[in-house]
C-alpha cells in the first residue's frame, strides 16, 4: 500500500490506500521509514511524498491506533529520518492531512497543497499525545499559539489559512499538482547529490 517510483535521483512515494482515506497501518509506516532510510543511503537528490485519491492521509488506522500504534516509535523514526535526509523533500498534498500523518509532512522541506486540503490533528479529542517532534516542528513553522490551536483546541484549517500561517508553502490546482512538484525538484534532481546535501546543510 506504499508505492515507490524511481527516476534517477528523483523518488516519488505514494500512500495508496484510498479506500481507507490513506490511513496508515504499522506495516505501511515501516515501509515508509525503510524507503526514507534507503533514500539517504542511495544519495537520492529529491524525495516527494504524496497520496492516492482525494486525501493525503487520515493519520493512523484507528483500529491499530487503539491497539498501540498511536504511541509506536515508528512515527518518530519516519519523521526523524525525513527531517535528516540530505536531499530536497517535498510533501505533495493531494488532499487532507490529519493526525499522525502530520509528522512526515512537517519534516519535509516544502509543502504544496490543493485548495480543498484540510489540516487537523485531533489528539485532544481522541485522547492520544502527538508524536514528540510534531509540536516542535509545527511551532517552528507557524508559532506556538497557532500550533496549540491545532493540537489543543482541535482547529481544522483550510488550505488558504494554512498558507497564511506558513504551514503550506504553495497552493495549486489538483490537475497541476504533479507538474508543480516536478518543477520544484527538477534542479535538485539534476544536481550532484553532494551539492544538494551541501546547500541543505547551510540551513542547519
Amino acid at each position: 500500500m506504499i508505492r515507490l517510483d524511481k527516476h534517477d535521483g528523483f523518488w516519488r512515494v505514494t500512500i495508496a490506500r484510498p479506500e481507507k482515506a490513506n490511513s496508515l497501518t504499522g506495516a505501511m509506516l515501516g515501509d515508509l521509514a525503510d524507503i526514507a532510510e534507503a533514500a539517504g543511503q542511495e544519495q537520492v537528490q529529491a524525495l516527494v511524498l504524496t497520496g492516492e485519491g482525494k486525501v493525503f492521509s487520515a493519520g493512523a488506522d484507528l483500529d491499530e491506533a487503539r491497539a498501540g500504534l498511536a504511541t509506536d516509535p515508528v512515527w518518530e523514526r519516519l519523521s526523524g529520518t525525513i527531517a535528516n535526509l540530505p536531499c530536497l523533500t517535498v510533501a505533495s498534498l493531494n488532499g487532507t492531512v490529519a493526525g499522525g500523518a502530520f509528522g512526515m509532512v512537517l519534516a519535509c522541506d516544502i509543502r504544496i497543497a490543493v485548495p480543498t486540503a484540510k489540516f487537523f490533528y485531533p489528539v485532544m479529542k481522541l485522547g492520544f499525545l502527538p508524536q514528540p517532534s510534531d509540536p516542535v516542528r509545527m511551532a517552528a513553522l507557524i508559532g506556538p499559539a497557532r500550533a496549540k490551536m491545532i493540537l489543543m483546541a482541535g482547529a481544522k484549517i483550510g488550505a488558504e489559512e494554512a498558507q497564511d500561517w506558513g504551514l503550506v508553502d504553495r497552493i495549486v490546482a489538483p490537475e497541476v499538482l504533479d507538474a508543480s512538484v516536478t518543477d520544484l525538484t527538477v534542479d535538485a534532481s539534476a544536481a550532484h547529490p553532494d551539492h544538494v546535501a551541501g546547500i541543505k546543510r547551510l540551513f542547519g
